[in-house]
């Protein structure tokens, strides 16, 4: 069963709306957040296992007993299970054992690491720990991964972007990050995975300085991670830097721990991070300290450990890794995806797009009307390339380079602006085509291809999980300049060109790989629509020829296309974003390029209104939105 965000674990009076932002930002206080520092050397290796309170301030007490007296470990865990891995007991060991939080005792074995190691690092998310590096004696880049749920040996995941030890480690829900340590030079280096898939590790960016046995365990937010302490390069530091997961990034100075250390432990509730023993570089700490996560600056005194205890590693069953880290599953309130803010990617900025296409990315929050604001920007200026997303990720898919058409596929996370990041590539390199989306698939159909010859093929990936996209089926009728929109089990797709503008509507079951079929008609055939939708409700406005009606469908039930209302302008070439209660339509050519925003509310039928203007006059752009009608459910 899951176990929502208790109401009485804050102060104060709160609405559904700020429970919910809380929760999703994963700043929701917890109550039961349990921390605990295990292992280490205390003036000998250590068993101990000490506990507290994320919540409050105090002494540690005593939880239990680590199946192995040892230093040098690393740690991962979930909601219910907390697991410490290898460490050096005078020699190198595979041990991982693990303890049941709500009950205090002594730890169980779990399984054996692919191999034995120290000066490891560890972190997880609710489903996956993943340990890294360390020695084995040699330096070693090893990744391995165990299922929290379950108990066994762990699987090989791949390798670090180098081999190092005495490293630190972070993770959100989706993604862990390295960083630092000894290759035996101390270096800056932080590295990624995403840790549902497999495969090596991708360069994230630098620490603000090089680093060894910085903090071991998760002192991160569902957002942001901090590394704290550590030897920088030859002496012990006070430095905490932080490093937004979602994006990639060097690390930024946070602010400053109470006593100068490393080799010491942190763990958070993901709303305080806290970091306890280590040691000077000649006498042992029984330090905790405390810090806020979203604000920085100075560490707060919060207790101390049972002992003066170096080389330990953190824990808890409330870090950023876990589903936002609060304790439980994430709720979802509303009927409602949650996301209020749309992008338009890319695009030409002149009738004549292979002179003057741009790479910049454009932002507004839907529900407010205004003109846009810049994100960041694509890795390469193009045009006719597919948008979409999910909650979390935008996604943007091929296009049009002048003249060379790309099969690069993009992705940027709404809640961060700046550049886009490498995903992987479509199955073919294509533009015009179009793309829907549930919260866990992108789809991208049809288009036309380097050849110059258009193309019926469906092409997904899972978003939460950089690779290369897979087959999935063909469209009705192959054609380009086609859009597509979704609810949480359909994509359907509108319009095109197949020699001639066309009317036909087709769709599929997201769920299930397969060919499209057919749903009815839009009123006229267009190419290059804008398509937008909620939950029920899906829209294609304008097109070419240049045309200002609105077409409505019902997702759920087949059939022809109703007449809805009017654009402000005629247009096509342009694209939509929604917010599951209004969509907004932005750019185009009337012929000449536009930067007009116009928005209707959708459960509604009548004509649309002024929302504002994009920064530049764009055609082809490209939209994406973290709220749209696709991700209610998902």
């Amino acid at each position: 069963m899951a176990k929502y965000p208790q109401l009485d674990n804050s102060s104060g009076v709160w609405n559904l709306r700020e429970v919910y932002d809380a929760v999703m930002g994963g700043y929701w206080p917890n109550a039961n957040a349990i921390g605990l520092f295990g292992g280490g050397d205390n003036g000998a290796k250590t068993s101990n296992v000490n506990k507290i309170n994320i919540t409050t301030s105090g002494n540690a007490t005593l939880f239990g007993d680590l199946s192995v007296a040892r230093d040098n470990l690393g740690s991962y865990g979930n909601f219910t299970r907390a697991c410490f891995v290898a460490g050096y007991t005078g020699s190198a060991s595979n041990v991982i054992d693990y303890v049941t939080y709500p009950t205090e005792g002594n730890f169980a074995d779990f399984g054996d690491s692919t191999y034995s190691a120290q000066h490891l690092t560890a972190t997880s998310n609710t489903i996956r720990g993943l340990a890294a590096g360390g020695e084995t004696p040699s330096i070693t880049n090893a990744i391995n991964y165990v299922t929290l749920s379950s108990t066994g040996n762990a699987t090989d995941f791949g390798d670090l972007t180098q081999s190092r030890a005495t490293l630190g480690s972070m993770a959100s829900p989706t993604r862990a990050v390295f960083t630092g340590g000894a290759t035996p030079s101390v270096v800056n280096t932080c590295d990624f995975v995403e840790i549902m898939t497999t495969g090596n590790a991708v360069d994230f960016g630098d620490l603000s300085a090089g680093k060894k046995q910085g903090s071991r365990g998760n002192a991160a937010s569902s957002t942001r991670g901090l590394a704290g302490g550590g030897q920088e390069p030859s002496s012990a530091t006070d430095n905490v830097d932080f490093l937004t997961i979602a994006s990639q990034g060097n690390g930024t100075k946070f602010g400053d721990l109470t006593v100068a250390r490393r080799a010491l432990g942190a763990l958070s509730n993901s709303v305080k991070s806290v970091f306890g023993g280590g040691d000077d570089g000649s006498v042992n700490q029984n330090v905790i300290d405390s810090m806020i996560i979203n604000t920085g600056g100075s560490a707060s005194d919060f207790g101390d450990l049972l002992a003066s205890t170096t080389k330990i590693a953190g824990n808890s069953n409330a870090h950023g890794g876990l589903n936002d880290g609060y304790q439980g599953t994430r709720p979802l309130p509303f009927n409602e995806a949650g996301g209020d803010r749309g992008v338009f990617m890319g695009g030409a900025t002149s009738y004549s797009p292979a002179t003057a296409m741009t790479n910049l990315i454009q932002f507004i929050k839907i529900s407010s009307s205004g003109n846009a604001n810049e994100f960041g920007d694509l890795s390469v200026a193009r045009y006719g390339a597919s948008g979409g997303g999910n909650k979390t990720r935008g996604i943007f898919c091929g296009g049009n380079l002048a003249p060379a058409v790309t099969d690069t596929i993009e992705y940027i996370t709404f809640s961060t602006e700046g550049n886009t990041a490498d995903f992987g590539d479509d199955i073919e390199a294509k533009q015009i085509a179009a793309a829907c989306a549930n919260n866990t698939r992108f789809l991208n159909a049809g288009g036309r291809k380097s050849s110059n010859n258009d193309t019926n093929v469906i092409s997904f990936i899972t978003i939460s999980a950089l690779g290369n996209a897979a087959d999935f089926g063909d469209l009705s009728v192959q054609r380009q300049n086609l859009k597509g929109l979704s609810s949480n089990t359909r994509g359907v797709w509108g319009g095109g060109y197949d020699g001639a503008a066309s009317n036909v509507i087709d769709y599929v079951t997201i769920s299930t790989l397969g060919n499209a079929t057919d749903f009815g008609n839009l009123n006229n055939s267009v190419l290059v629509p804008g398509a937008a939708a909620s939950t029920t409700r899906g829209l294609f406005a304008g097109g070419s020829p240049v045309t200002n009606v609105i077409d409505y469908i019902t997702i759920a039930t087949t059939g022809n296309a109703t007449d809805f209302g009017d654009l402000t302008v005629s247009r096509g070439g342009f694209d939509g974003v929604s917010n599951t209660i209004t969509a907004v339509f932005g750019g185009g050519e009337d012929p000449s390029v536009s930067n007009v925003m116009d928005s209707v509310t959708i459960a509604s039928t009548g004509n649309a209104s002024d929302f504002g203007d994009l920064i530049n006059a764009t055609d082809k752009a490209s939209g994406a939105s973290n709220g749209h009608g696709g991700l209610t459910g998902g």
